[in-house]
């Protein structure tokens, strides 16, 4: 295996947006790329395990966390092909880049591939991991009082579309038998929610590690309690890859070897938490070893849940607090965005190695 950056990686960062909004559009016109008669597309072969020499895959990461993880576990240098990696900064530009042809896969949230299947764009999820429930809270700002999901209405809270954040306002608003008319969404970059709530500029915030520790710092500062808010998120987190890729015999058998290199990565950092807390947290974003540590914590195990029916119900009630949000352009089905075939080598790995498919109850 030989990992590269290549030069082409490198100039599709660099473009203007316009630039990509241009590629985007030939992309479509031309090739007819994000076809909605083709989502969720059956596979009717399975998948191929013979890889061929010379067979790259484009891996669109963010914040070189799976690269990270896949190096510090030893797993990177195991992989039967060669690797590109490129760095995003977030679902959308990961989604130009599958448009145009310049990644094959990708980790991201439970969020973006939903708005991947609203704009027709086909690429399936191939591999899935949950983290703790509990590693986002509402925080509350000083000042404000809010000790249940009924005390939303009429609160200032913190938005941002496409992102696990999102889903979890609008899922404790459907828990507290609330819409978005009874309270005022203030959309921000994720960046931004802490000093948000801190400052008073939003009454509420769905907060993560370390942003949630800083925030608590501020005297008045409060969360609703976990036994209010225990269910307005789900952790998830997911791999998904270009349907051409998974169609592709070469690149179709090195994606099945990455999903069980991915299980077994994030297996490592179940084991090595202050290894990885350390290699990742400390050393590659350059947060304290205390900030690190509380990430650590808060994200708990790594589990893989199957590919089944189960988690595309998951799925798909998250698409519908979504779209009964109005924050969807059409309804979508989760089952078109799951390549089921991948399901195998998930069933095989996660015992192989001691991982879980399932988070512990409570």
């Amino acid at each position: 295996m030989q990992q590269r950056r290549s030069p082409a990686l490198r100039r599709f960062r660099n473009r203007s947006s316009a630039a990509l909004a241009a590629v985007i559009t030939v992309c479509t016109v031309l090739t007819g790329c994000a076809s909605g008669d083709d989502l969720g597309t059956a596979a009717d072969t399975p998948l191929p395990t013979e890889i061929p020499p010379g067979t790259t895959l484009v891996i669109a990461d963010q914040q070189e966390r799976f690269q990270t993880a896949l190096r510090a576990s030893g797993e990177l240098g195991k992989l039967p092909f060669e690797v590109e990696f490129a760095n995003f900064i977030g679902g959308p530009e990961i989604l130009e880049a599958f448009r145009a042809g310049a990644a094959d896969v990708a980790p991201v949230g439970d969020v973006p591939p939903i708005h991947a299947l609203a704009a027709r764009q086909d690429v399936p999820i191939i591999a899935a991991y949950q983290t703790d429930p509990l590693g986002i809270k509402l925080a509350v700002a000083p000042g404000i009082t809010a000790t249940g999901l009924a005390d939303l209405r009429g609160k200032k809270i913190a938005y941002a579309e496409g992102t696990a954040q999102q889903a979890a306002v609008l899922r404790a608003l459907s828990r507290a038998g609330l819409t978005t008319a009874d309270v005022e969404l203030v959309r921000l970059q994720l960046a931004e929610f802490n000093d948000a709530v801190r400052t008073g500029q939003v009454d509420i915030a769905p907060l993560n590690e370390p942003r949630l520790t800083r925030f608590l710092r501020t005297p008045g500062a409060s969360v609703i309690p976990d036994s209010q808010a225990h269910d307005i998120y789900y952790g998830l987190g997911y791999l998904y890859a270009r349907r051409e890729a998974t169609k592709d015999p070469a690149k179709g058998a090195a994606l099945r070897a990455l999903v069980a290199a991915f299980v077994r990565a994030f297996h490592w950092t179940n084991t090595h938490r202050d290894e990885w807390a350390r290699i990742y947290y400390v050393e590659n974003q350059k947060l304290s070893a205390d900030d690190a540590g509380r990430i650590v914590d808060s994200l708990g195990e790594f589990t893989f849940p199957r590919l089944d029916q189960r988690l595309i119900d998951r799925q798909q009630e998250t698409i519908d607090i979504i779209d009964a949000a109005g924050e969807l352009p059409r309804k979508v089905e989760a089952a078109d965005g799951f390549d089921l075939r991948f399901d195998e080598v998930i069933a095989q790995t996660v015992p192989a190695v001691g991982a879980r498919f399932e988070q512990e109850k409570p």
